[in-house]
């Protein structure tokens, strides 16, 4: 049975319409809350839709209120779905302890390991859940592009390169482009997964490249001045030489003077949604 979307709260912008909802999710055994920015397109016909993955600690409000996306989306005619960034409410033990694992830090996998396996299934929930259901309910074409930032770049970098056929394109801000092989990635997948690393390359984006995954291009923009640079938590120099040894077109943009912050992706957000909507109008 299809769950029902309960919107939670609705405000104009830029003539359309943010609006968040909570539902059941059958995947995560859960309730979610995410949100929608409707354009005022919306209103007369269906709209294609970018798909914004969140970092750590966030949840759908971060990107909403903080990336100045709405008036470029009002204009493009696209829709932005934003979902949450872990399951909610479900209590297991030690969910709550860091803000790297557990709550607000699904990583956008579908974990194997016990308790988390039942609840923190991410991938699953962004690639098939979630766009069935508002699909279905909200005025959206299948058409769709990801995007998201740090481990929501991640995020988009795998669902994209695991899903072609799904999103007609793929970008990120400084995404952890090599989970398996940073601080990060090591402690979630090793918590969500277990210790068989042959296992965590399926959720790596580097390792999805070297082992035959593609897309047709990857737009990536990099802060120089990013603190999460030094401490190898994002590693772009790997993302760039997989796509070389694959020969797979990468954009990747080094932003001199740019941090890991929102400042960051509103400054940039624009370009994003035009390389996205430039390719939606092209699959129409």
């Amino acid at each position: 049975m299809t769950s029902m979307l309960t919107e939670v709260s609705a405000n104009r912008s830029f003539g359309g319409w943010h609006r968040r909802y909570r539902h059941y999710s059958s995947v995560l055994d859960c309730e979610m809350t995410f949100a929608v920015y409707l354009p005022p397109a919306a209103e007369v016909r269906l709209v294609p839709a970018l798909w914004w993955l969140s970092g750590l600690t966030c949840t759908d409000e971060n990107f909403m209120q903080k990336a100045g996306a709405h008036g470029v989306a009002a204009e493009l005619g696209m829709a932005i779905v934003c979902p949450d960034t872990s399951p909610r409410g479900t209590e297991l033990p030690g969910e709550h302890d860091s803000y790297d694992f557990g709550s607000g830090a699904g990583f956008y996998l579908n974990a194997t390991r016990e308790p988390w396996n039942a609840h923190y299934r991410m991938y699953d929930y962004v690639t098939r859940e979630l766009p069935a259901l508002v699909e279905e309910q909200l005025p959206l074409t299948d058409q769709k592009s990801i995007s998201g930032h740090s481990m929501g770049g991640h995020g988009a970098l795998v669902c994209a390169l695991r899903n072609p056929e799904l999103f007609s394109s793929v970008s990120a801000f400084a995404p952890v482009c090599n989970p398996s092989r940073c601080p990060w990635g090591v402690k979630a997948f090793s918590g969500y997964l277990g210790d068989d690393r042959e296992s965590w390359k399926e959720w790596d984006a580097c390792e999805l490249i070297r082992g035959g995954a593609r897309v047709k291009e990857l737009l990536v923009d990099q802060g120089d001045a990013d603190n999460f640079l030094a401490d190898g938590q994002l590693q772009p120099e790997a993302l760039r030489d997989a796509c070389e040894q694959a020969r797979l077109p990468l954009q990747l943009r080094t932003q001199p003077d740019y941090d890991h912050s929102y400042f960051f992706i509103a400054s940039f957000i624009e370009d994003h949604l035009r390389h996205h909507a430039g390719v939606l109008n092209a699959t129409r």
